[in-house]
């Protein structure tokens, strides 16, 4: 009573490879960002399909499974036509797994020790007054599993265990206890994925009437698609009848024929899985972009609590100090050297300094960011990383979220570095400032000249020597023209650069802005952005391994 469902379909053993690599590149790529204990099955899977795959492939380990009395271990010496394992009806029966493997046993051991099957458990059945009666079985390790409703703990761990590790497992069951919803719920239920490499058999059939045997087994085969198990193959077994095993002997033939067997196990293991971990994933990450809104508003958030107004201010400042000691009056400038200037203050020189080695560019005294720039601040990396982690399901808005504020407690330093490491562009003097200044010492010679010729001319008459003659522009002397034109064209000369020095030092305080956000903004990609993007590229590859481990 085989149902047309199974085994149409070949399994790859390279696309099965492929999909279990595919499912370990997720793990590498969840490392550190999920919880481990979502990841137990998974890593399970890769382990098991990695040993499954390096032991024989010419065996098929089948698994006869069932409840106290269903008469598994009857059927498991009525196909290997020895008695093997002990039979019985009180609880404890068998405790626990035995296996018979068909043909030689080279190629059998590791698989068993694998399984855990102890060596004195182990039987072989090949002989040669069989012939070629058993040569169809050949490759087949047939277990006999301890009840799965064992009064005793370690029975049922013991089935569970081996339930996890064999290729293809046969459902005992029995007229009485067939509907039991243990077996449902707890087991077969469970098996919904691995429809291609379960079997059902009811055994005992013997025991009903022949009118009954088709309603009982219709009943079953709703219960089972219930299960999810529809198209399972469903078969009616007499355990002291020889005859009447005859289906379930053709299934396991045609089983062990095909070598398929393990490959469909760990094709619905690793689809299980996949299962498990799609709900870690979901939509494509965000696009990263730099310049976003949120990016702009951490650049911003950073910049206030770098200080970068107080600095451009000061670069302000500064310039007009520095031109003003360049192209002012020569007579007061050393009084404006007397007054500190306002870059050198905050610890900077305005020229950059060299970035080779950080321990190297000394700390500023720019003023620590107050309460209101800190809150500022966190709530930009806190809008950067809600941004990035949108849509994306737990746990990632947590990484990503951990990922922006995983380097906070080192942006203090770093933004002070960077902004005692930005060019301001104040080192480099501008040319007009030397033609400005030669012009006012020029005229500043030309007072002094002047004066120097009027005290000459006064000294000479105080001590009754003849009055020089001094020369004339037109009524006024020479000597008067020098100093009043020297002080007035020096008082001009001021009054004209002026203006033009504070448009530059605007000038000057935009661009050394400018630098200084764009050296705030790589301290926010390096210690904010490029952890969040790292935690999205990690998405984005289990998301892409998930999708190759899936079933095509």
């Amino acid at each position: 009573m085989r149902e047309a469902f199974r085994g149409e379909q070949r399994i790859d053993p390279d696309a099965l490879v492929a999909r279990v690599q595919a499912v370990q590149r997720f793990l590498d790529a969840v490392d550190g960002q999920v919880p481990d204990a979502e990841l137990v099955p998974a890593h399970t899977v890769v382990e098991r399909a990695g040993t499954r795959l390096a032991l024989s492939g010419h065996h098929t380990v089948v698994a006869l499974a069932g409840a106290t009395g269903s008469g598994k271990s009857s059927l498991f010496n009525a196909l290997a036509r020895l008695d093997l394992s002990p039979v019985g009806v009180r609880r404890p029966t068998t405790g626990v797994a035995h296996a018979c493997v068909w043909g030689p046993l080279d190629g059998a051991t590791r698989l068993l020790d694998w399984l855990g099957v102890l060596p004195r458990h182990r039987f072989v059945r090949e002989s040669a007054l069989d012939g070629d009666d058993e040569a169809a079985l050949h490759g087949l390790v047939l277990l006999d599993l301890p009840d799965f409703d064992s009064v005793q703990r370690s029975h049922r761990l013991e089935v569970d265990r081996l339930l996890g590790l064999v290729d293809l497992v046969v459902w005992v069951v029995d007229p009485q206890k067939y509907a039991d919803r243990v077996i449902h719920t707890s087991y077969l239920r469970e098996f919904h994925r691995h429809r291609d490499v379960t079997v059902v058999v009811l055994n005992q059939a013997d025991r009903l009437p022949p009118a009954e045997l088709p309603r009982v087994l219709g009943d079953l085969r709703r219960l089972l698609d219930a299960d999810g198990l529809a198209g399972v193959p469903l078969l009616p077994t007499v355990a002291v009848d020889p005859d009447g095993l005859d289906g379930l002997r053709a299934e396991l033939e045609r089983t062990v024929a095909e070598r398929q067997a393990a490959l469909r196990r760990l094709a619905g293991d690793v689809d299980a899985v996949v299962a498990g971990l799609d709900p870690l994933v979901g939509p494509a990450p965000p696009p990263t972009d730099p310049s976003d809104a949120s990016a702009r508003e951490l650049t911003a958030a950073l910049a206030g609590a770098a200080g970068v107004p107080i600095v451009s201010e000061a670069v302000e400042a500064a310039y007009r100090h520095r031109a003003g000691g360049t192209t002012g009056w020569p007579l007061v400038r050393g009084w404006r050297k007397l007054r500190p200037d306002p870059l050198r203050r905050l610890h900077l020189l305005g020229g950059g300094a060299d970035t080779s080695a950080e321990s190297l560019v000394a700390a500023t005294s720019v003023p620590d960011p107050t309460a209101t720039q800190r809150s500022a601040l966190n709530l930009a990396i806190r809008a950067v990383a809600d941004r990035c982690a949108a849509d994306l399901p737990a746990p990632w808005p947590a990484a990503v979220t951990a990922a922006a504020r995983s380097r906070l407690s080192d942006l203090p330093d770093a933004l002070d570095h960077a902004v005692a490491a930005t060019d301001l562009g104040l080192e480099r003097r501008p040319a007009w400032w030397r033609v400005v200044g030669a012009l006012q010492w020029l005229v500043t010679v030309a007072a002094v000249a002047g004066l120097g010729w009027l005290v000459f001319g006064y000294a000479v008459r105080a001590l009754g020597l003849p009055a020089l003659e001094n020369p004339r522009l037109g009524e006024v002397p020479w000597p008067t023209v020098l100093l009043l034109g020297g002080l007035l064209a020096g008082l001009l000369v001021a009054a004209l650069t002026r203006p033009v020095i504070r448009w530059a030092a605007r000038r000057a305080r935009q661009r050394a802005e400018r630098r200084l956000m764009t050296s705030v903004g790589s301290i926010g990609e390096k210690y904010v952005l490029n952890p969040v993007w790292a935690v999205l590229a990690h998405y984005a590859e289990a998301r892409e391994a998930l999708r190759d481990a899936a079933r095509r």
